[in-house]
């Protein structure tokens, strides 16, 4: 799964993502959620349907349980498109799904890292001797190792030095990835959310369509190879020893490199969440500028539309939040406004 540091605004950079053993808070793409402890009683856990943090906690005990894992003090340390949990115990991160429909993308981070593992890439690793997945009320769960970070986040620079040599990897036979789906989980999360008004999930269904069909029109000039399909520099992680890692597999596929030079691209032209010597360094380490390229506006209305549903699932956990969504949605509906988005 999934964001951090925050560069010239003074926003908190590290999501706390797959690996991540500080606390971490609000990213890029929404606003992640921890507990302050252990397991709670888990009162109204399954709330109104939806995946809340209570409802999380239950089933990472219950996961936990299932293959001989201490959930016991187990701290959550995001909620976003999955719950991660910190276990006390075990340096071991917990990897919890929404749905049973995460089932096949939580195999494939499963076997993505084992491939790259292989290869002596340096990425997150699973945890070997406990069965992965696990389904647990619906829920696909994963274990991977805890990544200890060291006293600096991952710079530009390397986040373009890494996808570099991503891409640049051959793909096994026997690794079935399957191409870039831009906008598949954008559907499940406009039919699930709950807590938005239904003019907005009207509005997201036609914006969804449309989107799709600029999409079929994309002539892309990079070759087709392995693709991280989350590229930002929150995805990476910086060990003591100055080691970078890559972690959040889900959306790994076999497509165009395009698609992983979006967000940085996107965040630094549109957002302005990137300063003029991160993208500097991030293109030359690259050797791309992907704004060059003509589809850069159509990937650009993509990821907004990402980020956008992304966080819209999360609208009922804070007033914050519900806050930050109701700027995006309205933007969505002018592309020539301003996107004064926060981080979360």
């Amino acid at each position: 799964m999934t964001r951090v540091g925050y560069r010239r605004t003074g926003r908190q950079r590290r999501h706390a993502m797959i690996f991540s053993c500080r606390r971490h808070l609000a990213a890029r793409h929404g606003t992640n959620l921890e507990s302050g402890g252990g397991m709670p009683s888990s009162e109204a856990a399954l709330g109104h349907g939806g995946f809340t943090s209570a409802r999380a906690h239950q089933v990472a005990a219950e996961a936990c349980r299932a293959v001989g894992l201490d959930a016991d003090g187990a701290r959550l340390i995001r909620l976003g498109e999955n719950a991660l949990f910190r276990l006390v115990r075990r340096p071991v991160i917990v990897r919890i799904a929404r749905s049973e429909e995460y089932r096949e993308a939580a195999l494939l981070e499963v076997r993505v890292a084992r491939w790259l593992a292989a290869e002596g890439f340096p990425a997150a690793r699973i945890v070997e001797d406990v069965e992965q997945a696990v389904v647990v009320s619906g829920h696909p769960v994963t274990f991977w190792h805890l990544i200890e970070e060291g006293d600096r986040e991952a710079t530009y620079g390397e986040l373009g030095a890494v996808l570099r040599d991503l891409h640049a990897l051959p793909v096994p036979r026997g690794l079935d990835l399957p191409p870039f789906d831009a906008l598949g989980r954008s559907a499940l999360r406009i039919e699930r959310a709950v807590g938005i008004p239904e003019e907005d999930r009207d509005f997201l269904r036609r914006r969804r369509v449309e989107l799709s069909r600029l999409m079929a029109k994309l002539d892309f000039e990079l070759p087709s190879g392995p693709v991280h399909g989350d590229a930002h520099t929150n995805n990476l992680m910086v060990d003591p020893q100055g080691r970078v890692h890559l972690i959040d597999f889900e959306t790994f596929c076999r497509d165009h490199g395009e698609w992983d030079l979006m967000v940085a691209a996107h965040e630094y032209d549109r957002l302005g969440w990137v300063s003029d010597e991160q993208y500097a360094a991030f293109s030359g380490a690259y050797g791309r500028d992907l704004r060059e390229w003509p589809g850069f506006e159509t990937l650009c209305a993509i990821q907004e539309f990402k980020m956008t549903t992304w966080l819209m699932q999360n609208v009922r956990e804070s007033a914050e939040t519900a806050a930050e969504y109701g700027r995006r949605i309205a933007s969505l509906r002018d592309d020539h406004a301003p996107r004064n988005w926060q981080p979360g």
